[in-house]
């Protein structure tokens, strides 16, 4: 994978001394001068290698990171883990498209509401490259930035182009009781020009999917009472929940159907030789469908959704819509961007970068837990949740002087920015029909805002010809206010406005000891503060509960880097030393309440977590013989809960423990092979070892639901250029058919075709 970030379309970006420099005239949220460990990926190894479905897709074999993708087009789950940060942690990381925020800093996770990046706003068709820059070591980026940086870049056009696509996915599907194939089909068109001054892009994208069960109803074996009571039903499936107990699994209580629509229009006007403005629209929206199917039959072969069953002589607690809750959610939010960017590469650049997202609609409809399918598919009461007005808005002010140039001994970045985040989330009852009905009673209303103000300044100094330090400094003022929490007009509850402030130092140095060989060492301070949702986001639904707390520490890491980069023959090899001090690190845990029949999940600070851990990369082309390009990686992590005033079921019971969703051991190869100028062919391979969900780690039983497995999984790739306008690919994910598991099981073997066209 190339280890350089970008520049603009088609130039060449410079990497020396161990530091990479960024100069162009495309927007982007990096820094001209990232002292951090890079990894990256072009354009044409995305066609080449990855059976890209997604944009997120186009990391999937980037050394310590996995995106927790359930389904082709997942679009309330795929969060991005990295070395020290697991797949429970979304606001540990930074995702950004051409420097518009795609991160979603709302909250943290999944508990409660969801918070992904907005993978969705990024077509796999639009990107030119994306890179990856690992840990918190430039000023320029705000505490998420602590796990890493992820800035994608789109294409722009220099002529005119027009392309299109079409592709087609497959997924046969057992478990449990599930015997099912899960189709999907997507379609993409582009055009764009540059005339003059003037250059512009406009595209479109549908995916229409179909995902595999996610959520299964369940009962523990151990809680059924002998007798006769309840309905005589067959279908259960006997399983081991993830502490290894016998259960019933019962019926699969998620599986989604969603069609989303996404259009893009990218504008661009150089105003003057070396400022251009640059201008972006995104709209995405979303429609989708959950429908529940459950295992149980009764005596007649009629499906069982609801009531006390019995299973072989015991009786179980009752089924309710709890356990078979079927929603419909109609999404619409739209992206805004502009920038204005010098690039006279001289003394002086600056760059203003404005952007906001817009939940311009966000509505989430449910049957109430006493509503039961199959007649809850024809209406019946349930609860609308109302996310509109929820959003947030991202400004920056960016120079970059170089007293002597682009070869000065000095090169300094400096910035302003403003970041500010608004929650709204009403839910309400709806007495009469769910599926159709407006808003009724109040249910929940939850709302506030936080605003982060920062001002950064780092400076890359080269002292001596083989040497060079890059020295940074970030003032944070941060602000809560306007909390809010209510269940009824007479239980609301605000809370008052909070405010803090942090300063956070950064520091590299590298030394260049041969022409092939470099040497690096970085420390930074990253301070993550309490998003909205864990401070005011409390949230209540027939199957589900978020506890907040308002009361949340920031959390505060500081994260240390030495590496040895040396190229070998037509090899590019990397071994870096990480290590990590999280202090008041923020955590949401996720538990089956079985009085309650709901998952219940609570917001805490963890005293104190340590990770020590080692990384080896490695990338080549033309490895061998002409056209055979190898990459991979091997990542070694202890990650250790070492302090916790908190506990799961006994006091101390997390302390020593292993920090949820964070592997010993994870690796990735990636081979691809280009046979002549028309055939390619890539195969490549994932591993994670164990992991565990819990802080206390008693989810023993990783392969099961709510548990988290190890895995080995294979993909398979085979590109045919039939034409220069022309060109296929076909590929199967999950080739040798690993059934895994993070809470919700994976994909199992999937297979996909597709067709493009580009003039």
């Amino acid at each position: 994978m190339a280890q350089t970030a970008a520049g603009d379309n088609g130039g060449v970006p410079v990497k020396s001394l161990g530091v990479v420099t960024v100069t162009g005239s495309q927007p982007t949220s990096l820094p001209t001068q990232i002292p951090a460990t890079m990894e990256g990926v072009t354009r044409e190894q995305i066609a080449r290698t990855v059976n890209a479905s997604d944009s997120e897709d186009a990391l999937k074999y980037l050394p310590s990171l996995l995106v927790r993708k359930r389904y082709i087009g997942d679009y309330n789950h795929a969060i991005l883990s990295s070395r020290a940060s697991g797949t429970g942690n979304s606001a540990r990381s930074a995702v950004y498209a051409d420097g518009i925020l795609l991160s979603n800093y709302l909250g943290n996770g999944v508990g409660g509401l969801s918070f992904p990046p907005r993978w969705g706003m990024v077509a796999p068709e639009e990107i030119e490259r994306v890179d990856v820059m690992y840990g918190p070591f430039s000023a320029a980026y705000p505490g998420n930035s602590v796990g890493a940086v992820v800035a994608i870049t789109t294409r722009m056009p220099t002529a005119f182009e027009a392309h299109a696509k079409v592709g087609l996915g497959s997924q046969p599907f057992a478990l449990y009781g599930t015997r099912a194939t899960y189709r999907s089909w997507d379609a993409s068109a582009s055009l764009g020009d540059r005339v003059g001054a003037f250059a512009w892009r406009l595209a479109v994208h549908h995916a229409d999917s179909e995902g595999q069960p996610l959520t299964f109803a369940t009962r523990r074996q151990g809680s059924g009472t002998t007798g006769g009571a309840g309905t005589p039903v067959t279908g259960a499936v006997a399983a081991l929940n993830n502490a290894n107990q016998p259960w019933w699994v019962m019926g699969s209580g998620t599986e989604y159907r969603s069609k989303q629509d996404q259009l893009k229009a990218r504008l661009a006007y150089d105003l003057t030789p070396t400022i251009r403005a640059t201008y972006v629209f995104g709209l995405w929206q979303n429609r989708a469908q959950n429908t529940p199917a459950s295992y149980l039959r009764d005596a007649a072969g009629q499906a069982v959704y609801g009531g006390t069953v019995n299973i072989g002589g015991q009786s179980f607690a009752a089924l309710t819509a709890a356990d078979f809750a079927a929603t419909q959610e109609k999404l619409t939010h739209v992206m805004q961007g502009l920038a204005v960017k010098s690039h006279t590469r001289g003394a002086w650049d600056w760059e203003l970068d404005a952007s906001r997202y817009d939940y311009r609609r966000d509505d989430k409809r449910q049957n109430a837990a006493s509503n039961l399918l199959p007649n809850a598919l024809s209406g019946g009461a349930g609860t609308l949740a109302d996310g509109a007005g929820t959003g947030w808005n991202n400004l920056a002010l960016k120079g970059t002087w170089r007293p002597a140039g682009l070869d000065g001994t000095h090169i300094v970045d400096a910035g302003l920015q403003l970041d500010s985040y608004r929650l709204r989330y009403l839910t309400s009852a709806i007495a009469g029909d769910w599926l159709g009905d407006g808003a009724g009673a109040l249910a929940s209303n939850v709302s506030g805002q936080t605003a982060l103000r920062s001002v950064y300044a780092q400076d890359a100094w080269r002292f001596a010809e083989q040497w060079k330090a890059v020295l940074g400094l970030r003032a944070e003022d941060w602000r809560a206010q306007d909390g809010a929490t209510a269940f009824s007009a007479a239980s609301a509850l605000t809370y008052p406005s909070r405010r803090a402030r942090f300063v956070s130092p950064k520091a590299a140095l590298s030394f260049q000891a041969a022409p092939d060989l470099v040497f690096k060492a970085s420390i930074g301070r990253a301070v993550r503060m309490p998003t909205v949702s864990e401070l005011y986001g409390a949230t209540s639904t027939a199957n589900a509960q978020y506890i907040n707390d308002p009361n949340l520490k920031p959390e505060a890491s500081w994260t240390t880097e030495l590496t040895a980069e040396k190229e070998v023959g037509p090899m590019q090899l990397r071994l870096t030393a990480f290590g990590e001090d999280t202090r008041d690190a923020l955590y949401s845990q996720t538990t089956f309440d079985a009085v309650a029949n709901r998952n219940i999940s609570r917001v805490q600070n963890v005293a104190r977590i340590r990770t020590k851990g080692l990384e080896l990369a490695f990338n080549g082309t033309d490895v061998l013989r002409k056209g055979l390009d190898l990459s991979g990686s091997v990542t070694y992590a202890d990650s250790v809960i070492r302090a916790n005033d908190g506990f799961v079921a006994t006091p101390g019971d997390t302390v020593g423990k292993r920090q949820p969703n964070v592997p010993a051991w994870r690796a990735t190869v990636l081979a691809s092979y280009r046979v002549d100028e028309r055939w390619s062919v890539a195969y490549g391979a994932r591993y994670s070892g164990k992991q565990y969900r819990t802080l206390n780690n008693a989810d023993v039983n990783g392969d099961t639901y709510q548990g988290v497995s190890h895995y080995f999984t294979t993909d398979l790739r085979v590109r045919w250029q039939i034409t220069r306008q022309w060109s296929a690919a076909m590929g199967i994910d999950n080739l040798n058919n690993c059934r895994y598991w993070n809470f919700h099981p994976y994909p199992q073997r999937s297979y996909n075709a597709e067709l493009k066209f580009d003039l």
